[in-house]
This record gives structure tokens, C-alpha cells and sequence, in this order.
């Protein structure tokens, strides 16, 4: 959705001077981030940059020790975890391996902040669950054992568990780590898809595939060491320089039918580190 067509309140998430420990260690600094409906936005960096705590604490798991948070209006401090699940949902990389559960059942259990009670579903819930196993292609699938699923079907399982949550916002986290080209890119078109379908909500995908991210993303968030070093486009974020500084690798991008592409050369020699690739340009 283009930025124009968004109405002031479509602000889900405003972060403003966000500082955020883990235990010990200091995990993100100084964090001004704003998202609004609409937006489909990548969150990049190296492995331990802070992704998956930026997920957390968006979500309320983590806390910030200073600074601001509100998500969908509210003060993530004051909010409870139930009262935040029905404004968030949350995708992780790969369902526990030892649910035997059907696909039916996996996907019901995203209905838990609505239902009235924990023993049965109402027929709102079964509607709703239908309806999004429907919309995901897996009706069919529907009580099949979710240990017996393809990666890409598992991963469709849990988009639609996510989806009769009914959140504002969706947090996913490394959609695409164990799937083929074919099945990456069909789940990253469900969630394009999704966001333009249901412009009321927002979806923040963690992930380490940059071409992927800069091909269906609207906005991309690129953080070194807790910090973010850039926020645009992909075309803003993702440059050769941005790529030298976060990854330490030297990268070609180029513009293909439209699109950004990066194309890893070869890692940086760091000056202060033993046994480092030399630097061949």
C-alpha cells in the first residue's frame, strides 16, 4: 500500500528511544521505529544483531528497560499477554516436532484469545478456522498430521494459525529457513498477498535472505549490534555500502526487471582480525 493511502491512524507500532536488555547484555539501542497498516516490512541483519528480540518485545515477551512502545495504541508494559495476542500473532520457523496434531487442530489453536472456553470451539471459531484453511489451500489437508506435512505445507499450517488469530499485527520469524526456491517464494507471495487483502494489519518478517526480503518487502529495517543502521525501501537499504557495514561482505547490487538483487562477492578483510579473507577487489 502506497504510504499516501494511509490514514494517520493506521499507526500499529511506535517505538521511540527504545533501549531493551536481555538478562545482562544490552540487546537493542536506541530503537525508533514506526509501522503502520498496510506495510509488509523485512527485518535483516547477522546472526545475534537483535531480530528475534525486536520480535519479543513488540510481542511483550520482552520488556524495554527505557524508552517507549506502544503497539495497536497501547503501552506494551501495561498490556497482558492474553490482551496482547489478540492484537499480535506470531509465525516461528518450524512447529514443534513432536505435536501430533492434526492440521485442523494445529490451526484452531490459534483461536485461543477469542474462544469462551478451552474444551470446545463455538461455531464462529470452526467458521473462521474453515475459512482460512480454504483461503491457505489446505482444506484437503485438513486432518492430515502435521508431522506428515512438506516444509512449505507446514509453513502454510502455521500462517493460517496465525491468520484466525485475527491480529493486527503478524510476527514472523524466518518464514523461509528450511524451504526449496519454489516453496520460498510461494509462502512470501501468501503474505504479499495477505497484506494486500487485509490492509488493516501489518506483517514484520525476521529473515537472512535479502533478495527474497527485497523482492516482496515494502520497507526494510537493517540492524547491526542492536542499532538500526537504515530504514527505507529496498532500493534505500539494501546498497553495497549497508551490505560492507552490517555483513562484512563486498556485494554487487544491481536493478533486475525492476527489482533490487544483491550478489555476494566475497567477505572483507577486517584489519583487526587473525585469519580474516583478504579483501580482492
Amino acid at each position: 500500500m502506497d504510504p499516501e493511502r494511509r490514514a494517520p491512524d493506521d499507526l500499529l507500532i511506535s517505538a521511540e528511544n527504545l533501549e531493551v536488555w536481555y538478562e545482562d547484555y544490552h540487546a537493542l539501542h536506541d530503537i525508533c521505529l514506526d509501522v503502520r497498516a498496510g506495510e509488509l516490512v523485512g527485518i535483516i541483519g547477522p546472526n545475534g544483531c537483535g531480530k528475534s528480540t525486536m520480535m519479543r518485545t513488540i510481542n511483550g515477551l520482552l520488556k524495554g528497560r527505557s524508552g517507549d512502545l506502544t503497539v495497536g495504541g497501547m503501552n506494551v508494559r501495561e498490556v497482558d499477554l492474553e490482551e496482547m495476542a489478540k492484537m499480535c500473532s506470531n509465525i516461528p520457523t518450524e512447529f514443534p516436532p513432536d505435536f501430533n496434531l492434526s492440521v485442523y487442530e494445529v490451526v484452531m489453536l490459534g483461536r485461543y484469545p477469542h474462544r469462551q472456553s478451552m474444551w470446545w470451539e463455538s461455531a464462529e471459531d470452526e467458521k473462521v478456522v474453515n475459512r482460512a484453511l480454504e483461503m491457505f489451500g489446505m482444506s484437503a489437508l485438513a486432518e492430515r498430521d502435521i508431522t506428515q506435512l512438506s516444509s512449505g505445507e507446514r509453513q502454510r499450517t502455521l500462517i493460517a494459525k496465525a491468520y484466525v488469530q485475527q491480529p493486527r499485527i503478524m510476527l514472523v520469524d524466518e518464514p523461509t529457513a528450511h524451504l526449496d526456491i519454489k516453496y520460498t517464494l510461494e509462502v512470501m507471495q501468501y503474505f504479499r498477498d495477505l497484506i494486500e487483502r487485509e490492509r488493516d494489519m501489518a506483517i514484520i518478517i525476521a529473515a537472512h535472505d535479502l533478495n527474497t526480503v527485497a523482492k516482496f518487502c515494502h520497507r526494510i529495517v537493517m540492524i547491526k549490534k542492536g542499532r538500526i543502521l537504515a530504514n527505507g525501501t529496498p532500493r534505500e537499504v539494501i546498497t553495497e555500502e549497508n551490505i560492507a557495514k552490517v555483513y562484512g561482505v563486498k556485494a554487487d547490487v544491481i536493478e533486475h526487471d525492476g527489482e533490487i538483487v544483491m550478489i555476494a562477492r566475497h567477505p572483507i578483510k577486517d584489519p583487526g582480525s587473525e585469519g580474516s579473507m583478504p579483501d580482492l577487489s
